[in-house]
């Protein structure tokens, strides 16, 4: 179940907002139950796209260990 501030990533290429597979950012609002605000980041924290996307071209993304990433 995603959530707001979940750190996500693409799953295909979206070419019509200039976005690709594997770009990762993060969810700043939530819209429906699976319609998700996200703001995609460069390494330097400047964001350079704000989309609404569905749940279903976006993948979480976990950086601990499986059991507490299901918490």
């Amino acid at each position: 179940m995603m959530k707001l501030l979940d750190v996500v990533a693409l799953l295909q290429d979206m070419p019509e907002l200039d976005l690709i597979r594997g770009q990762v950012g993060t969810i700043v609002e939530q819209y429906e139950p699976d319609v998700f605000e996200v703001e995609f980041c460069d390494a330097n924290g400047r964001a350079y796209a704000l989309e609404t996307l569905g749940a279903s071209v976006l993948m979480i993304l976990h950086h601990q260990p499986k059991e507490l990433a299901i918490a």
